[in-house]
């Protein structure tokens, strides 16, 4: 898939404006990221430029309620603007660039840039579903307990939080320094960790990042939430308390947004273990490009989902 340099030298040599021409357009025509037409650059764009305004506006919005409304600062909310928090980065720090490189039909930043927003984006990504299985566990220990919010349950979420980040980092940090790598994926308008490279080095961190940042997180979110609409059920019918009323209503919040980050991720990740345990060109650039999007689509839904499933929130907003 790559000419030889030698080639391109010789035909310097030779000085044959016709052998360069050749050269270039062989590299063009071999490269992987070169099938997506003129009209489905267009599309992504379109696509990426409506999800990052969006997903800015509602996330921001998000935010400025959460600080201008003491009301607000509970520690559900507290685990949700997190959520928004990582979002919005997202939207600021790796949505205008993609959206740049599908105007143009390539990647305009070069390969450190590509590894920036490899790396941004997974560590957003990850902050994001750590926080719902933190948010979870939370919603768990509230409804199983006291319903009351106390000192001890914000500094609990302050450490959920923390612990959110820490634990992205963790597992984003090793394609850094050799155990795999962030590189282009798709059309190359967007780069992510290498889905591709079949090496145990490769393959290895992937296992890894699919066990401890897609299942484990899951697994304590299905735990949590299995046990909570148990207890609900048992409760339903003899506690009509307002309290619990609350509490059933945020849980539907929580459980609705994992639901769509579901549909929003599950793609992607369908399409990357394709890519790394399937036969070569098994996942073609139409694709892969696809499910990145779903993924990138969740920056939107969140904050939509939080905004018009909180009451407090929602009249806050309306008072703007």
């Amino acid at each position: 898939m790559i000419v030889s340099n030698l080639s391109v030298i010789s035909c310097r040599k030779a000085n044959s404006a016709l052998c360069l021409s050749a050269v270039e357009e062989h590299l063009e025509a071999s490269s992987p990221y070169s099938t997506l037409s003129p009209t489905g650059h267009l599309l992504v764009a379109v696509s990426l430029g409506f999800i990052g305004t969006f997903g800015f506006l509602n996330n921001l919005l998000v935010l400025v309620l959460f600080c201008r409304y003491k009301v607000l600062r509970s520690p559900i909310n507290f685990l949700l603007a997190n959520i928004c928090l990582s979002d919005l980065l997202v939207c600021v720090l790796g949505t205008p660039f993609s959206f740049a490189a599908s105007t143009q039909g390539r990647w305009l930043i070069g390969e450190s840039g590509c590894v920036w927003y490899g790396f941004a984006n997974s560590l957003l990504g990850i902050v994001s579903l750590m926080s719902l299985a933190v948010l979870s566990y939370e919603r768990y220990c509230t409804m199983m307990g006291s319903t009351e919010a106390d000192a001890t349950n914000y500094r609990k979420v302050a450490g959920g939080v923390v612990m959110s980040w820490v634990y992205s980092l963790i597992w984003t940090l090793p394609p850094l320094f050799g155990w795999s790598r962030y590189g282009p994926e798709g059309p190359g308008t967007t780069c992510s960790v290498d889905w591709t490279t079949k090496t145990a080095n490769n393959i290895s961190y992937i296992i890894c990042l699919f066990i401890f940042c897609l299942i484990v997180p899951f697994l304590v979110i299905i735990f949590c939430y299995g046990k909570l609409l148990h207890a609900i059920k048992q409760v339903s019918s003899v506690n009509t308390h307002m309290s619990r009323k609350r509490e059933h209503r945020v849980l539907l919040m929580v459980i609705t947004m994992v639901i769509f980050y579901l549909l929003c991720w599950l793609p992607y990740g369908i399409m990357a273990l394709l890519s790394t345990f399937g036969a070569p060109g098994l996942v073609t650039v139409e694709a892969s490009i696809v499910p990145s999007i779903f993924a990138k689509f969740s920056t939107v839904v969140n904050p939509v989902i939080y905004i018009f499933m909180n009451k407090q929130v929602f009249q806050s907003s309306s008072q703007l």
